[in-house]
């Protein structure tokens, strides 16, 4: 920029502040007057208890590490650059599992969490949305999940083992049936209520995540199964539905014990990492391929107007087994998978 425009530019903003009777020390001694920022470790407890639970459960463990590494220093100190080696930090230290992805899923929920707690800060009056540095860190691009669509053999199997092995078969059964049949998420599954269920019309009140609400018809098996678990387990009408024998409300975890379960005498499960997610994707699927795009989308609980529109295209992906069978038609030649 040449000295010529960098003045008239100049000019024109002096113009403009002049016209909103707002001078250039104003300015200063608007910025002088706010209170320092306060560090991560005050501020990350404010937006862990401002957030919601699912929120917490998503971001907790970024914000720790955030906490373990930026504590003592104050929440508008860390540049963009510094953010990006934070996020190449968790990337390479990130718990070597089995699915791993290289720690590029670690990287990108580390910038959604700092991207979360800028959010609050500027809300808060603490920075200007053009101090927010977080905005400034692009995310790693998304991988394709490779979550698919089971094939109804497989989905028999799962079912079998769930319904024969372990402490509680009953428990997982239904389960997995509600999963099934509903294609819900685990929140969903666990912030059930007896409440929330309608049985005149077969009807069931699912919260899940980003606090959607929404009305989902289930068949009336599934509903006088409920009902007797609800019944059976001395669940009360505002508590959670799903129970264990002790009446003691199940966790996240009861879905861990299942698939570790099924994956010892399913290797292919284990293998694969199937977990309850593969469910909806089965669901989905199924009811994109039988009724289209958009029962599909409603029976997921994805908006039509919001930003998750297009999110349906995720569950209902071809197959590996119907790009066999597409094969198998081309060539004349029967395939294992098709």
């Amino acid at each position: 920029m040449s000295s010529v425009a960098g003045k008239a530019e100049l000019e024109a903003a002096r113009l403009l502040l002049s016209r909103m009777g707002i001078s250039p020390a104003d300015l200063v001694a608007a910025t002088s007057d706010r209170p320092p920022a306060p560090t991560f470790a005050e501020y990350v407890p404010v937006v862990a208890a401002a957030v919601s639970a699912g929120t917490r459960r998503a971001y907790g463990s970024y914000w720790k590490r955030v906490v373990e590494q930026w504590g003592q220093r104050r929440i508008d100190e860390p540049t963009p650059s510094e953010i990006e080696r934070l996020a190449e930090y968790v990337k390479t230290h990130v718990v070597a599992r089995r699915n791993a992805r290289g720690g590029r899923s670690a990287a990108e929920h580390l910038i959604a969490a700092l991207r979360c707690l800028y959010r609050r800060a500027v809300a808060d009056g603490l920075l200007s949305e053009a101090e927010n540095p977080a905005l400034k860190v692009a995310k790693p691009r998304r991988l394709p999940s490779t979550r698919r669509a089971l094939a109804d053999t497989r989905l028999a199997e799962i079912n079998e083992v769930a319904a024969s092995t372990g402490d509680d078969p009953a428990l997982d059964s239904l389960l997995l049936r509600l999963h099934t049949e509903t294609a819900c998420r685990r929140g969903g599954a666990l912030a059930l209520r007896p409440v929330d269920l309608d049985p005149d019309q077969c009807l069931i009140l699912l919260r899940e995540k980003g606090e959607t609400v929404r009305w989902q018809p289930v068949s009336p098996t599934l509903m006088r199964y409920l009902q007797r678990h609800a019944e059976q387990r001395h669940a009360t009408e505002m508590g959670p539905l799903f129970r264990y024998r002790s009446g003691q409300p199940i966790t996240y975890r009861r879905y861990d014990h299942l698939w570790v379960r099924i994956g010892e005498h399913l290797p292919w499960v284990h293998a694969q990492q199937i977990s309850t997610h593969w469910l909806r994707h089965t669901t989905l699927t199924w009811v994109e391929r039988n009724f289209g795009y958009a029962i599909a989308r409603a029976y997921a609980g994805h908006s039509a107007g919001g930003g998750d529109a297009g999110t349906t295209a995720t569950y209902v992906r071809a197959t590996v087994h119907e790009v066999a069978a597409a094969l198998a038609a081309l060539t004349g030649e029967p395939h294992p998978l098709a």
